[in-house]
């Protein structure tokens, strides 16, 4: 690949700064606060060197999130066949949009849209649009995506942004239920969150200190990522259809953790239920999105 062919998107709005990859997955490099004359990452800064996504500041996903066991799904009397998509790992995860180099359909200053058309994974055949949009600081982020396969099938997207964890970042987050995880980090059942008081970010809680890696559903599309000793907070505002939140953190010692608003939970598609998933007919689009405010004190 050519540095021609490894191009990046720079927006700024004056206030923030957002660096989109179109040639990895059209995820971000980075998505910085550059107000009154100093850098602070909201987002977690990819490096310099970054060629896999798993580095990267947030990637897109579709046509799912997460993990599908069983080497596929069942959908409309048929079984959908799905292969693993990364290396050590046994269940395909996140789709394919994350990894696929992207076109560029435009681009101002603070504002890229681009586009993916993917003949794949599986039964997918689909078009999707994505949109980055910087206004007074605060990011929007939109993903689109259209069936463009000849039959019916169920759809899901999200976001994935990584973000800087720091020994006192505090999250709010209210959700109605947490979804527990296997040792393949499958789903093994669902519990209200009052159930599990350390996981209940119903108000400002710190972090686990330990693994979490669970999906939270019932919830409303507001969070609050916020950091004290930074004096900067970032505030979640997801739209419609964007009803779970999925905590990422190996332990406490990282400097990152991810808050993943998605539409739906783990293995939605063997869940034996919608779980968030969109059933599109050929033709039939469905659309998210995400917006990210940063507050500095």
């Amino acid at each position: 690949m050519t540095d021609a062919d490894r191009r990046r998107i720079v927006l700024s709005d004056g206030a923030a700064e957002a660096v989109v990859l179109p040639w990895l997955g059209a995820g971000l490099e980075r998505y910085d606060l550059i107000a009154r004359g100093r850098r602070e990452a909201l987002f977690r800064a990819a490096p310099p060197s970054a060629s896999e996504p798993f580095a990267l500041a947030n990637i897109l996903l579709a046509p799912w999130s997460n993990r599908i066991s069983g080497g596929g799904f069942h959908f409309g009397g048929a079984f959908h066949r799905l292969e693993p998509n990364i290396a050590g790992e046994p269940f395909p995860i996140h789709g394919n949009a994350f990894s696929s180099p992207w076109r560029v359909k435009e681009e101002g200053s603070a504002h890229a849209a681009l586009l993916l058309s993917s003949a794949g994974p599986g039964p997918f055949r689909y078009d999707a649009e994505a949109t980055y949009a910087l206004a007074g600081g605060a990011l929007t982020m939109t993903l689109a995506i259209v069936n463009r396969a000849g039959l019916p099938l169920p759809y899901g997207l999200g976001f994935h942004p990584w973000l800087p964890r720091t020994p006192d970042v505090l999250l709010t987050a209210p959700a109605q239920g947490v979804w527990l995880e296997d040792g393949r980090h499958l789903p093994t059942g669902r519990l209200a969150t009052a159930e599990r008081p350390e996981w209940d970010f119903s108000k400002p809680r710190p972090l686990p200190a330990r693994w979490i890696n669970n999906a939270f559903d019932g919830w409303r599309g507001s969070a609050v990522i916020s950091w004290p000793s930074r004096r900067l907070s970032l505030a979640v505002e997801a739209g419609p259809g964007l009803n779970v939140y999925i905590v990422y953190s190996p332990n406490g010692d990282p400097n990152f953790f991810c808050f993943e608003p998605v539409s739906h939970p783990v293995d939605a598609h063997n869940l034996g239920r919608s779980a968030g998933l969109v059933a599109l007919a050929p033709g039939e689009t469905v659309e998210v999105t995400c917006r990210f405010v940063p507050k500095s004190a």
